[in-house]
């Protein structure tokens, strides 16, 4: 948004300046990746570690607290988001009338707009989000499943324990910094914004007749 309004201050809604796709471009795409990793591994890391530390029978009952919470949450998600956008929708279908609070501008229409603001991601992105990520800790459930049962037996040598409990608490340290990572605040967006010189526009050459 930041860099947005900075090539607006360039003069880029005026025709001054060219509008530089590329720098929103990459402040948008660093920020996606890097918000994805600690997601990912919280999505891949915890199956492993309840599977290591609570056995494959507390594997089975995680597995499926997940697909239940995970398609409950899901369903609120889209649900709700697809009401608020759609009361927006109905508000602006109405006569407008600001003071009988009926149409746009009113303060309903307000509300509305605000309303559709949070739907617009519930019912676009963190709803359908869940779907992918249900499927990812299903599929590593399942790989390490045959691991989890084969490293259970209590007559292992006491070497492999030590390593089996070893790798669970690096993962679980990799695991704390995730959570720690995706409840973190956001960034200041200034930092991402760097100095970039303003391009002017080619003058169009004007004809002589």
């Amino acid at each position: 948004m930041l860099e947005v309004r900075r090539q607006f201050k360039l003069g880029v809604l005026d025709g001054k300046v060219k509008p530089d796709y590329a720098q929103a471009v990459g402040i948008s795409t660093t920020a996606a990746q890097k918000e994805l990793v600690s997601l990912a591994l919280l999505g891949i890391v915890t199956p492993i570690v309840v599977g290591l530390l609570l056995n494959v029978e507390a594997l089975g009952g995680f597995l499926a607290g997940i697909i239940v919470s995970g398609q409950l949450l899901a369903v609120f998600l889209n649900n709700s988001g697809g009401a608020w956008d759609n009361a927006k929708k109905l508000i602006e279908d109405e006569p407008r009338d600001p003071a009988k609070n009926l149409g746009k501008g009113s303060e309903r229409h307000k509300a509305g707009v605000v309303g559709d603001t949070v739907g617009d991601p519930f019912k676009d992105t963190a709803g359908p989000a869940l779907n992918p990520m249900i499927k990812v800790v299903n599929l590593v459930s399942v790989i390490i499943a045959p691991i989890v049962v084969q490293y259970a037996d209590p007559d292992l040598p006491i070497a492999v324990k030590a390593g089996v409990w070893g790798v669970a608490v690096v993962l679980i340290i990799v695991l704390g910094w995730a959570v720690m990572r995706s409840k973190a605040p956001a960034p200041s967006m200034s930092a991402s914004v760097s100095s970039v010189k303003a391009v002017p526009a080619k003058k169009k050459k004007s004809s002589k007749k």
